[in-house]
Parts: C-alpha cells; structure tokens; sequence
C-alpha cells in the first residue's frame, strides 16, 4: 500500500483546520441541560395514558407498563420523579417520567393508568394538576 501525502502550504493548512472544527463543532450537539434549569413545579392539566399503548414502546425505549406509576412530559429528563396532585381531590402520587408527550396543546403531563386510579381521575379522564420536581 503506498503512502499519500498531500502538500499543504500555509493558506491550506488553515482552512483544513477550519474546516475540522466546524465538523468538530457541529458533531459536539446541544448540551443536556441541568435538572435545575426547569422549572420546579408547574400547573395545568393532566390526563392519562389509555389501554391501547400497553406494552408499546415509550420514548425512553422502555415498554409501556400502565401498572406502573410513570408518566410522560415534553421537557423533563427521562427518570426524573415528580410528585402529581389533584386539584380537584387532592389526591396526589410519585411517577416516574419515561416518555415525551403530551402532544395535546394544554395538556401538561400524561400518567399512567394506574397513577390516573391513584389520583381518582380515570372516569373524567382529565383533571387539574399540580406536577412538582421530587429533588
């Protein structure tokens, strides 16, 4: 196998470099952000993740348990715990997040089947909420 080397002069070598470092910066992604950059507790509106998405994949590449206490959030970091209260009961439960979503405008937190029963809301299927970061 022969060697072959390319004569770079001063011009050259400078915009090889450049050019590195472009590659290198746009292969370096968007940071993750601290867990202290959102906001610690929201309020809005909750529902709840139906029957149909039972053992089907979630964003985190986990199946979807609806026995389990988890629940989806648009920003939150995967495995992040937060603590959901009803408002209208207050009933309130720990789930763990592991999933993207809701994708409904107003929603702000999806939960599980059995985090739904837990917070008394299945029936109605919507409920307001108080969702807080459980450091």
């Amino acid at each position: 196998m022969r060697k072959i080397t390319i004569p770079l002069d001063r011009r050259g070598a400078v915009f090889l470099l450049a050019a590195i470092l472009c590659v290198a910066a746009g292969c370096a992604g968007k940071p993750s952000p601290r867990r202290d950059s959102y906001p610690p507790w929201q309020r809005g509106v909750a529902s709840y993740i139906g029957h149909k998405f039972h053992g089907r994949p979630t964003a985190s590449a986990e199946m979807y348990d609806e026995n389990d206490f988890t629940a989806a959030h648009r920003s939150y970091p995967f495995g992040t715990r937060v603590r959901v209260v009803n408002l209208e009961n207050g009933r309130s439960t720990v789930v763990r997040i592991n999933d993207r979503g809701p994708f409904v405008r107003g929603r702000i937190i999806d939960v599980s089947f059995r985090a739904a029963k837990e917070l008394g809301f299945v029936r109605q299927g919507l409920t307001r909420v108080r969702v807080e970061v459980i450091p």
